[in-house]
This record gives C-alpha cells, sequence and structure tokens, in this order.
C-alpha cells in the first residue's frame, strides 16, 4: 500500500463545503473594502464589504478586527479564482427574519437608526433586515421634511411581513398616538376648567394659537389673547414659545384657552374710570359709517357715534378723523352688564345755558346730545366684524 503525499493528507485533513453552508471562521486581515477569513479550506475566504452589511461606504477595518470569529454563510466555493465567497449580512439577515417575524407576532417595539431618507419615507436596518417606514407612518402629523430623522434612532412596530416579497413595513405612527392617548388620559384626569397650566406654542394660525398642554392640543382662540384687540396672531406668538394659560373650556378632547385673567380684567374699576359724565381720553381704534369706535385702553372700546363728533353734521366719522387720532370726548353712557361705553365729543363743545324755567325745560335735560341706542349699534358691528 502506497504511502499519501504530503500534499494528499494535508488535502484530506481540511474540510469539505458548500454553497449555502454556514460555517465558522477567523479572521486573520482586514482592509476598508473586505475582509480574509481562515476557515480550514484550502483556500481562505473573502468578506466583502457589500456582503457584510447593507450599510453604504462603512470602513470595515472600523468594523472586524484580525483574530475575531465570525459565522458567515459560503455564498460561493469557488468565485474562478479559486477563492470563497462568503456573506455576513444574508446570514444575518436569515436569522433576522425569523427575528422580525417574532417581533410583527409579539407586536414588539423596535430600534434602529435611520440609515436612509427616501422621498416616500424612511429606512432603517434591523438584523440586517431593510424594513421601510413610509411617510404617513413616521409621525401622527404631516412631515414635510423627513431630512431631520437622517441618523437618528427611532422606535416602531412591524405592521407588514412579507418574506416572500421581502415586504418589510414599520410603523411610528400608532406608537405615537397611543403615547398621546395615554398622556391625554392623565391630562384629563387632573385639568378642570379655571386651572392655570403651562404649554408650549406649537402653531400659530390666523384665528389663533394651538398650544400643545402635553398630549393635548388646546385652542386659544384669537379672541382670548388679550383683554385687547390682537390683529395679527402670528405677530404675537412664536412656535415654541412657552405660555401659561387659562382652562376656560373642556368639551370632550377639545381644550378652549384664554390668556384673559381675572386681575387684568380692565373693566373691574371702568364704572369710577369711565363713569357718566367723566371727560376721558383716547385713540380712534377702527371706524364706521355711524361711528367710531375709540380705544380707552386695552380691552375697552367706547362708541363715538357720528352724531357726537361736532355740531355741525358730519355724513361719516373718516370725513374728520382717522384711526391713531387721539380724541378727547365725555362719558354719555355706561353699560357695565353688557360692557358698552357711549362717548360725546359734541357735549364738551356745547356751551352752558342758564336754566330754563321748570315747565319749559328740565335742568338736567341735555337735548343737545343725541340719544343713541348703544346696544343696537354694537350688535351691528359685531355683525359685521364676524363677515
Amino acid at each position: 500500500m502506497s504511502e499519501l503525499t504530503f500534499e494528499q493528507m494535508l488535502e484530506e485533513s481540511l474540510k469539505t463545503i458548500h454553497t449555502g453552508e454556514v460555517i465558522e471562521g477567523t479572521v486573520i486581515d482586514v482592509k476598508p473594502d473586505e475582509a480574509i477569513l481562515n476557515i480550514g479550506y484550502k483556500s481562505d475566504g473573502i468578506l466583502t464589504r457589500n456582503e457584510y452589511t447593507n450599510e453604504p461606504n462603512v470602513d470595515l477595518t472600523t468594523m472586524i478586527n484580525p483574530g475575531d470569529k465570525m459565522e458567515v454563510k459560503v455564498l460561493k466555493v469557488n468565485d474562478g479564482e479559486g477563492q470563497v465567497l462568503l456573506t455576513y449580512k444574508r446570514l444575518a439577515a436569515d436569522r433576522g427574519n425569523k427575528r422580525i417575524e417574532e417581533a410583527f407576532n409579539n407586536k414588539e417595539v423596535l430600534k434602529a437608526k435611520v440609515t436612509q431618507v427616501l422621498d416616500g419615507g424612511l429606512s432603517v436596518v434591523v438584523d440586517e433586515v431593510r424594513i421601510f417606514i413610509p411617510a404617513s407612518l413616521v409621525s401622527d402629523v404631516y412631515e414635510k421634511d423627513l431630512g431631520k430623522y437622517a441618523g437618528q434612532e427611532i422606535e416602531f412596530v412591524i405592521s407588514e411581513y412579507n418574506p416572500k416579497r421581502r415586504r418589510y413595513i414599520g410603523d411610528r405612527k400608532q406608537l405615537i398616538l397611543a403615547k398621546k392617548a395615554e398622556m391625554q388620559k392623565e391630562l384629563f384626569a387632573r385639568i378642570s376648567v379655571g386651572d392655570v397650566v403651562e404649554g408650549t406654542v406649537k402653531n400659530v394660525t390666523d384665528f389663533g394659537a394651538f398650544i400643545d398642554l402635553g398630549g393635548v392640543d388646546g385652542l386659544l382662540h384669537i379672541s382670548e389673547m388679550s383683554w385687547g384687540r390682537v390683529e395679527n396672531p402670528k405677530k404675537v406668538f412664536k412656535v415654541g414659545e412657552t405660555l401659561k394659560v387659562l382652562i376656560k373650556d373642556i368639551d370632550g378632547s377639545k381644550v378652549a384657552l384664554s390668556l384673559k385673567f381675572d386681575d387684568s380684567n380692565p373693566w373691574k374699576n371702568a364704572s369710577t374710570k369711565y363713569a357718566v359724565g367723566n371727560e376721558v381720553t383716547g385713540r380712534v381704534a377702527r371706524m364706521t359709517d355711524f361711528g367710531a369706535f375709540i380705544e380707552l385702553e386695552p380691552g375697552i372700546d367706547a362708541l363715538l357715534h357720528v352724531s357726537q363728533i361736532a355740531r355741525e353734521h358730519i355724513e361719516k366719522p373718516a370725513d374728520v378723523l382717522s384711526v391713531g387720532q387721539e380724541v378727547t370726548a365725555k362719558v354719555v353712557d355706561f353699560n357695565e352688564e353688557g360692557k358698552k361705553i357711549s362717548l360725546s365729543i359734541k357735549a364738551l363743545l356745547i356751551p352752558e345755558t342758564k336754566e330754563a324755567p321748570a315747565e319749559e325745560k328740565p335742568a338736567d335735560d341735555d337735548s343737545d346730545v343725541v340719544s343713541v341706542d348703544i346696544d343696537a349699534v354694537i350688535a351691528k358691528q359685531e355683525a359685521e366684524d364676524a363677515e
């Protein structure tokens, strides 16, 4: 019986490998784009960057070290040059598929870094399995710029698992909604009408501002922003600003807010400051054909009817007044309950006259001051403002 040559004995001592087989190897050299492994075969195994990870442009020298032991899968026994091609990411993906399947069945919350921002959503990788999160499932609100998520670690659940089509869909939105629902429950359990709470300006519109109270967005309507008149909320509030607001009303999940605190109510001392007969000074805030509204102070406007502007007949206030002009007038009517005040410049211009005999003219008769139905005028103005 002939003796085996050294080459034959060496050949027999080496194991046989097959395509698709999972084997263990030891890293003997690492370059930025490939690693070489001793796999106990007559040829070393080559693990390229593309077969190591799905992440683009990684430097393998920062991820693999000589001496590391790795489980890999044989991709091709002979690549045509006598080398064995290996894959790590496909083995990890096979195992990752099982991991994703378990997460899908158990509704497990996963966490991963966003590796790509695509036109239609985000891409993350979990155990070498690429998962797509559509833009509509990234948040509970429309996200105009998904770029802010690049490189961020985010949480999500698997909403669709289809390994045959290699379709794995992630959902971040339902986690946000669930968290908000819990926060809403906690918030509504501890707030009530009349409470003063702190919130953050989330959005500002022409009609008001939405304030994040912590899971619930309350509406601060333009009419509740100040005791005075606010023309443009966007000039008053900024997104991200912190405010202390008053809970005005709670209707189901809707919360109405206000910045009209009682201690700053200008009508508290109005009955004294603007009693009938007092001479007051204010600024023309706005005008209509029937009169001008004079701002006596923020939150208190008085009506100066067109008939009370001058002795002579005036067609409309704009003929003699302008917005912003300062005027001095006499208070001729004060309605605290209806929060209405009527003024007259004319009353200051009329010279005092001698008292007439009682039977001809009562001493308190002020026939030169035209009586105005303030309620009717105000109602008309409010209707016009509403339009």
